[in-house]
């Protein structure tokens, strides 16, 4: 037997492995977030001999809950993971088998989950989850509650912000992450108006207390105050951090990116820079005091939040190793900085953008460009790059002047789309070779905006301050997260429109803080119905939340801009996977990745497609990745970007994969549920491995 020592934050802990095992114990493999694997059994060599080695299936088939985006950990043996719905379970890592699954008590509350914490202290083993607006600790071992931790086994995230008011939807994404005795953690928070601060936390990991907590929108006194109006702090929600974080345990900093203020498209009523939005923030880990921090879009309004958490490595520059932080963005920008006094370490240039034409909207003049490496993703899209006549006559009618062109009111060309350029999936890094994987998304979206017309205190202006923002104005969804609600009394009734707004579904949050009035006056707007004389009665003369500058336009919906045949308005390709050498900046590779069996049947080269969930590297020199819309799992040379290996899934993988050794076999395994672009749902993760 060999003696281990596993740092799961700075809790030290002699673990006897065997020389055949080694875990993934942190959603990013490590707590630098590197997705980096130092196993090797499976290699360039091998790798095409991968087969399922076990499938585990949720249970959720068929239920409605899909969208499984977790990232599974394993540590002793032990493959940890939450399903579509919001359940927590665990499973003999070697064979698939259950061993125990926990319901929450009060529901998923909405929304996707991407993953679990583990903390242990010697004997005492925990796992740490969010559903809804709970944050909870299990047992490790038995997947119970552990009732002295916070109110009888959870906290609830949505207490103590210093807010009153309606509308301040709070859940977690991401999971948390660990330093010693605490867990800091992020949240996801409403985009429109009235929606909470998304301040970071940090909780003792044995009690739930709360230890310190960082204002992302700054108070009196503190530092950013003067880059808002003078009450911003008292109305303006978001700053959240909902991507993740990764933490420099010797040094004792957490890295937090941060997302836009709100609401996201329209910033008359939040003037300024607003920091801390769309920032890299390092805090004292122990503390939460500022380190140093890097805003990379001032006063955002074209929801350009940095999606996932930056990756931890080192480069070398004139000879030296230099440890770093690489962050990549939705706008397909890595921002790479010296990990301990934040100083690029390429030189970051602030470039003059597009102004606003929508009264009362000041746009920031400047935004900062990193001048390496190269985007990763296209960031203007011109005539010459559209796909199709159709799609030409409508580019014409639209703004398209750049990255950073605003929303308008006859609608501006979003290029990435929204979803990126980089999302949520994450890089990866080669820690040996200083090398970042990345993929990204290549396909349009569109921004409008429309001045607030309903009547005060109308159903219908409670439906355009708190649904019309995913939904649609005119009720026909976007797609694919945000389904069309027009004539849904015929598939639901009162009561199960009511309990989705009260409790969420999929994607969507609970609104359970609106008012009751306001949740029976939507209700009774999406059946095409009057509301009660009380009912209309109590709304009274504003429907939007309390505490809020109710802004005079409103976001018309979330739109991937596609043509009539379906696919993205922009030529291909549509999605990539990119090799870049951060020491020199340059690309060592980079590739379409997925294809549509439609067009290749027709002799289209590969066009790449939109994805979500990004890849794994390991010392075996390879790089694994689902993410893409066709629902294979692809092993790619590390060094060239070539095929190695190919499998379809029951479902698409949008999630981001683990690989880990036990019983002296290494195993890849990846969450296999679609529900995404179309695609078919499942409950599926799914282990591959070399055959015995």
């Amino acid at each position: 037997m060999l003696s281990l020592v596993l740092a799961i934050g700075c809790i030290h802990v002699s673990i006897n492995h065997s020389s055949d095992e080694r875990d993934w114990p942190i959603t990013g493999g490590d707590a630098g977030n590197s997705r980096y694997s130092p196993l090797t059994q499976i290699d360039r060599g091998n790798v095409n001999r991968l087969a399922v080695a076990w499938t585990y299936h949720t249970g959720e088939a068929g239920s409605g809950a899909s969208q499984i985006q977790a990232t599974p950990i394993v540590v002793h043996g032990l493959l940890y993971s939450t399903s579509g719905a919001g359940r927590a379970f665990a499973l003999r890592a070697e064979s698939g088998e259950e061993v125990w699954k926990f319901d929450p008590p009060g529901g998923n509350g909405g929304g996707a989950n991407r993953g679990v914490v583990y903390w242990e202290d010697g004997d005492e083993r925990r796992i740490l989850f969010t559903a809804g607006a709970l944050l909870y600790a299990l047992d490790a071992t038995k997947g119970t509650l552990i009732t002295t931790f916070g109110t009888g086994g959870w906290i609830d995230l949505a207490k103590g912000l210093g807010r009153d008011g309606a509308n301040q939807s709070v859940t977690a994404t991401s999971p948390g992450v660990i330093y010693k005795d605490l867990i800091i953690q992020g949240s996801r928070v409403g985009e429109g108006d009235g929606s909470a601060p998304g301040y970071v936390r940090a909780f003792d990991a044995r009690t739930g207390a709360l230890r310190w907590a960082f204002h992302t929108i700054p108070q009196p006194g503190e530092f950013g105050y003067d880059t808002w109006p003078a009450d911003a702090w008292r109305t303006v929600g978001g700053a959240n951090s909902w991507g993740g974080m990764a933490v420099d345990v010797p040094r004792g900093i957490v890295y937090v990116p941060t997302g836009s203020a709100t609401p996201d498209f329209y910033g008359g009523n939040r003037v300024g820079a607003n920091l801390f939005a769309n920032s890299l923030l390092a805090l004292d880990a122990a503390t939460g005091k500022r380190v140093w921090h890097f805003q990379t879009v001032h006063h955002d309004i074209l929801d350009r939040d940095l999606p996932v958490a930056p990756n931890l490595l080192s480069v070398m520059r004139n000879g030296q190793r230099v440890d770093a932080v690489a962050q990549i963005a939705k706008t397909g920008f890595v921002f790479l900085f010296d990990r301990a006094t934040g100083a690029p370490l390429f030189p970051i240039e602030e470039r003059a953008v597009p102004a606003s034409d929508v009264p009362g909207e000041q746009a920031w003049p400047t935004q900062p460009y990193p001048t390496r490496p190269e985007p990763f993703a296209r960031q203007r899209l011109t005539a010459s790059d559209v796909g199709s006549a159709e799609a030409l006559t409508r580019f014409r009618s639209l703004r398209s002047d750049g990255l950073y062109a605003p929303p308008s009111l006859r609608g501006t060309v979003v290029f990435p789309g929204f979803d990126g350029g980089g999302e949520w999936g994450g890089a990866a890094v080669d820690r040996e070779a200083g090398v970042l994987y990345v993929n990204a998304n290549d396909v349009p979206w569109i921004a409008a905006l429309a001045p607030v017309t309903p009547t005060a205190g109308s159903a219908e202006a409670v439906y355009q301050a708190s649904c019309a923002s995913c939904h649609g104005v005119t009720r026909r969804g976007d797609g694919d997260r945000s389904p069309p609600l027009v004539n849904i009394g015929a598939k639901l009734s009162a009561a199960q429109i009511r309990d989705v707004i009260d409790r969420g579904k999929g994607f969507m949050p609970s609104f359970a803080t609106l008012p009751v009035a306001q949740r029976d006056a939507v209700t009774a707007y999406l059946l095409g119905q009057t509301p009660s004389v009380g009912v209309a009665k109590e709304l009274g003369g504003d429907a939007s939340p309390a505490n809020t500058a109710r802004s005079p336009y409103r976001f018309v919906g979330y739109e991937r801009w596609r043509d009539s045949s379906g696919y993205p308005a922009a030529k291909p390709p549509w999605g990539t996977l990119n090799a870049i050498d951060l020491n020199t900046g340059n690309y060592l590779w980079k590739i379409p990745l997925g294809e549509f069996a439609a067009l290749k049947a027709k002799g289209v080269p590969a066009t790449g497609t939109e994805q979500y969930g990004g890849p794994v590297v390991t010392a075996g020199g390879v790089v694994f990745i689902a993410a893409t819309q066709d629902e294979k799992f692809r092993a790619l040379d590390k060094s060239t970007g070539a095929l190695l290996w190919e499998t379809t899934l029951p479902a698409a993988g949008y999630a981001t994969p683990s690989t880990y050794m036990v019983g002296g076999r290494q195993f890849v395994v990846i969450a296999a549920a679609g529900g995404k672009l179309g695609t078919r749902t499942s409950d599926a993760y799914v282990a591959f491995a070399l055959p015995h």
